[in-house]
């Protein structure tokens, strides 16, 4: 890997970085296509022309269904979902928080009931990274705990401790298997994950420990579930001045336009976030000027497409009319369209993010967003 910073705009930065499935240009939101599709009937070829840079999957919903031996005698998962840029897996941690009534946390690794048959599932480091590596993905993120934000003191600690001595294992796991003449990505990259709840010193401490350990990324985990946009904020503020600024730095599960602008200006590069399919799917569509609900009667002989001069291929071709119509028929195409929407409303503000920054003026260019989205029409 090869990560170079093209430009600075206060701490907000935007690079390059050179991977064995071609280079990501930073900031970069990546589309998540947790089962290796992208819910709402979006292919591969679509994801290329929205201007999609990197798509996610995720290591405990392949390994429980379809399994993950099975996609590499397949060849990967590059070649199983015809996908020839970037992937991240993210490790199965997050199932660790978001099971919680289905897990059983020990030092070893975590004791799953599958969400899908109740089937008993053991992961630990050493799996997750297997799992992973049969994947072929181009960045595997380290097995970690996601604790509650808002957990006591003495739980993050031990918690965050526990993360520590896992990503470790991992480390060495990756490196093993990276060794091995049968593995389909052998410079599969690492990411470590920062981890604290909304404790301060915690998260500074574990950002300089996991730093010191020159991994590939690094990645701040644990945040935008449950906890304030201010808490988040102020987590990023003290926390990403300890990670390494010559590599990349991911804030895992987020977010929202808005949040994506505020996480830039704080240093980040990578995001990810269900948001854009999931809304989409709902009807619930992205604008410069606020977010729209497509079942609203206003539409029903509206002929504008979702956004003047979006070139999505929602907005290229359909009305809103149309569009509303398609989703009071329960006809999957208005799905489908405002999905790509949405994802295409994402990479194209990311595309705008690499710009400002890139021609220092990265202020500006925020809070004319913020401002534009705030003041239109918002219909949540």
């Amino acid at each position: 890997m090869e990560y170079k910073i093209i430009a600075r705009d206060g701490r907000a930065k935007s690079a390059e970085m050179k991977t064995v499935h071609g280079t990501i240009q930073t900031p970069v939101f990546m589309n998540v296509g947790t089962v290796a599709a992208i819910k709402g009937a979006v292919s591969t070829d679509d994801l290329k022309g929205i201007k999609t840079q990197v798509e996610l999957s995720n290591t405990y919903h392949l390994h429980v269904r379809t399994g993950d031996q099975l996609i590499k005698k397949f060849g990967g998962l590059h070649k199983f979902m015809n996908w020839d840029r970037p992937i991240l897996t993210d490790s199965g941690g997050f199932q660790v928080f978001s099971l919680a009534g289905l897990r059983k946390i020990k030092e070893e690794g975590v004791h799953f009931n599958s969400h899908i048959d109740g089937r008993k599932i053991f992961m630990g480091p050493e799996e997750s990274m297997r799992i992973q590596s049969n994947l072929g993905s181009t960045i595997a993120m380290a097995f970690d705990e996601c604790p509650p934000s808002h957990a006591d003191y003495e739980y993050i600690k031990k918690s965050v401790d526990r993360t520590t001595r896992w990503l470790e294992r991992c480390r060495a796991e990756m490196n093993r298997l990276n060794s091995l003449p049968d593995t389909i990505n052998k410079q599969q990259l690492l990411f470590g994950i920062n981890q604290g709840g909304v404790v301060d010193e915690i998260r500074i401490e574990h950002a300089k420990t996991i730093a010191a350990m020159d991994l590939d990324g690094y990645a701040v985990g644990g945040l935008a579930v449950g906890e304030s946009h201010e808490e988040m904020y102020h987590i990023l503020d003290v926390t990403v001045p300890h990670l390494p600024s010559d590599k990349p730095t991911y804030l895992m599960g987020v977010g929202t336009p808005a949040n994506i602008l505020e996480g830039v200006d704080r240093g980040v590069d990578f995001f990810d976030c269900v948001y854009p399919s999931r809304n989409g799917r709902h009807g619930h569509v992205y604008t410069n000027h606020g977010k729209l609900n497509m079942f609203n009667q206003q539409y029903e002989l509206d002929p504008r497409p979702i956004e003047e001069g979006c070139q999505c291929p929602a907005c290229r071709s359909y009305s809103r009319a149309y569009i509303r119509h398609l989703f009071k028929a329960k006809e999957m195409l208005g799905m489908r369209l405002c999905v790509l929407h949405n994802l295409y409303f994402y990479n194209t503000m990311m595309e705008e993010i690499r710009d400002a920054i890139r021609e220092q003026r990265y202020a500006e260019y925020k809070a004319k967003k913020l401002t534009g989205m705030a003041a239109g029409q918002n219909e949540d």
